[in-house]
């Protein structure tokens, strides 16, 4: 039988591996960790959001990259990965927000069905096998058992971008294409938390969740909440405007989204008496601590003039120190860039080798875009990768 490789046991790679078998192909999955998909295990800890179901034109409108990755996408988007979960009987729930998770909520189940899957159709998992390059047509591994060998009729990679590298994803591939021709984008932190050098007041509102603000940062606007940690500000809502904040852009916050200017201008303008400024903000228009402590901690000394602080509150200058280290972001930019890939993903210099998911120059933000696009680009340059194996004249002298 025709032999395909697939390196790396992610959601890309599995999905390139359940493709390749179901065209009929001898597969076998290479894993660098001594079991498979860590970061998606982590990634569903506190809840696995598989997709978002929203129309697939607002779907497509948070993915940055190129136009062939949005076709890609579109070919398995949101109600696809639903329809594919429920398939392996993991079914799954909208929440109130359009986020789809599996009902069990956790990661474990539905990667136990994918390796059922894959242990029925015959795919052999190597696990501790770390790819350390390419001689010839030999794929190279450093194993348990020492080096080893394997020469594949076509290989996929799906080895992720270059952040949580004990969980698998240390970039460190991009060597190993360069020494082949294939040059990379460099990598950057993607759906990251950002440093803030705090006064020593905000040490009590460590931890505390800023809710229902909205969030500027140059064209970019986003309704959402984030957490007040230690080391500065992170959660959601950050992270859906983190490729702007990284690019330089300044992150203003709303603190008042459901109410104009001159509403919050009216509402301070009724007398603050003998109140607190914690108080009176609270009573006017209704601000939290954590709320309030940003808005000192960003604004002071704020003016008495109810019409001028009615204009700082609706836009507070969140001050910050770039990104967290990339190796603690939630995924990376960057990586191998669409100009080198054929349509259906192979590395255009390097005929039979194709790659999928977060290791493909992309970002997108949280929400469920990430894995419908690593489950979409893997399943794509799996079919591809199979299309072209079986059209090879050695497969059919197999």
């Amino acid at each position: 039988m025709t032999h395909a490789l697939v390196i790396g046991a992610g959601p890309a790679g599995l999905m390139a591996a359940s493709e390749l078998a179901r065209a009929g192909l001898s597969v076998t999955i290479a894993e660098a960790k001594p079991s498979p998909a860590r970061k998606f295990l982590m990634a569903g800890k506190s809840g696995l959001n598989l997709t978002k179901s929203e129309p697939l034109d607002t779907f497509l409108s948070q993915i940055e990259g190129p136009a062939s990755l949005c076709d890609i996408v579109a070919d398995f988007g949101p109600e696809a990965v639903q329809a594919w979960a429920n398939g392996l009987e993991q079914a799954v729930f909208t929440g109130s927000s359009g986020r789809v998770f599996p009902k069990s909520m956790k990661a474990s189940p539905l990667l136990r069905a994918m390796l059922a899957e894959l242990d029925a159709l015959g795919v052999v998992l190597k696990r501790g096998w770390y790819w350390t390059g390419v001689s010839g047509k030999d794929m190279m591994f450093r194993t348990p058992e020492g080096m080893q060998s394997l020469t594949p009729n076509v290989t996929v990679l799906a080895l992720g971008g270059a952040s949580w590298a004990r969980l698998g994803s240390d970039g460190k591939w991009v060597s190993i294409l360069a020494e082949n021709g294939v040059s990379c984008a460099p990598f950057q932190p993607s759906n990251m938390g950002f440093v803030v050098n705090w006064s020593n007041h905000m040490a009590r509102h460590f931890g505390a969740p800023v809710k229902t603000v909205r969030l500027r940062a140059g064209k970019a606007s986003v309704l959402g909440e984030f957490v007040i940690s230690s080391q500065g500000v992170e959660g959601s809502a950050i992270y859906a405007i983190s490729r702007e904040l990284r690019e330089g852009a300044t992150l203003l916050v709303d603190l008042c989204p459901d109410r104009s200017e001159g509403d919050v201008a009216e509402r301070l303008s009724r007398g603050r008496g003998k109140s607190s400024l914690t108080n009176y903000l609270r009573k006017a228009l209704k601000l939290d601590a954590a709320k309030t402590a940003l808005l000192q901690e960003f604004a002071r000394p704020l003016p008495s003039d109810p019409a001028a602080l009615a204009k700082i509150i609706k836009a507070v200058p969140l001050r910050h120190a770039g990104p967290r280290p990339m190796d603690q972001a939630i995924s990376t930019a960057g990586g191998v860039p669409f100009d080198v890939l054929d349509d259906g993903l192979m590395i255009k210099n390097l005929p039979g080798l194709f790659a999928c998911g977060e290791m493909l120059d992309w970002e997108a933000p949280t929400g469920g875009y990430l894995l419908t696009t690593c489950f979409a680009t893997g399943r794509h340059a799996g079919r591809a990768a199979a299309k072209w194996a079986l059209a090879q004249p050695s497969a059919a002298r197999a």
